[in-house]
């Protein structure tokens, strides 16, 4: 097991965000945690991360309780994160941006063996390597993130709404891109409201509400379960 969550109590000021979840991560896989807007799908991921402190509770990574360990020094350990809203560096080139992705490494082969992968990954970023990138397009900077969080090199990838805001066709780009990364050997956490793209993608799903794990099982079964399908396919 990658990631073992248990218990997980988070509070803004008075406000319980997460009640007790618990969720695991198993190596090579991608799981979907999926729900409305403010479920507590981000709250769990920079909970993860090291952004927000936890009230209660424990985060394991490969053997290692986190749960108060510095966010850079999780980075260090191996997982790196693509946040909600992108998050890039406007006035950053695009290979400034990557670079900073890789700013806990010191193996520059290993670093330029991982630039030329990203640039493979996606085209669209060798294009406008030199460009800035606030100039990119809302799809080149969600390419530009994950490039970015990949240059770390991590051993699980945290995705936080990967699809928010890009046209149909570059969404399934986007998660094509992601099943790619996964088959590579990057294990991912994904955050994502198109439960559609997400289960489709995921060996295994949660379902959060109002903090709460409230379903839990493969993609395929939350995909076809008759709630989820009301819920947030869209379906009756």
């Amino acid at each position: 097991m990658l990631l073992e969550i248990n218990d997980l109590t988070l509070l803004y000021g008075r406000i319980q965000a997460l009640h007790g979840i618990s969720l695991t991560v198993n190596e090579g896989e991608v799981v979907a945690l999926i729900g409305a807007n403010g479920a507590g799908k981000t709250t769990t991921m920079r909970a993860i991360s090291g952004l927000r402190p936890v009230a209660q509770g424990s985060i394991i990574f490969d053997g290692t309780d986190v749960t108060r360990m510095r966010a850079d020094l999780r980075v260090v350990r191996g997982i790196g994160q693509a946040p909600e809203g992108r998050g890039v560096f406007p006035g950053m080139s695009v290979v400034e941006n990557l670079e900073m992705g890789a700013y806990t490494r010191r193996d520059r082969g290993g670093i330029a063996e991982d630039m030329k992968m990203v640039m493979d990954l996606f085209p669209r970023l060798a294009e406008r390597r030199k460009q800035a990138g606030g100039t990119l397009s809302g799809g080149e900077q969600q390419m530009l993130a994950v490039g970015r969080a990949l240059m770390a090199r991590p051993r699980l990838l945290l995705l936080d709404e990967p699809s928010m805001g890009l046209a149909p066709m570059l969404i399934q780009q986007i998660f094509e891109i992601i099943t790619r990364i996964n088959e590579q050997g990057t294990t991912i956490l994904l955050v994502e409201q198109n439960a559609q793209q997400a289960l489709s993608r995921a060996h295994r799903g949660y379902v959060l509400e109002t903090g709460r794990i409230v379903k839990e099982g493969s993609g395929r079964d939350l995909l076809h379960d008759p709630a989820v399908k009301e819920a947030y396919l869209g379906v009756a």
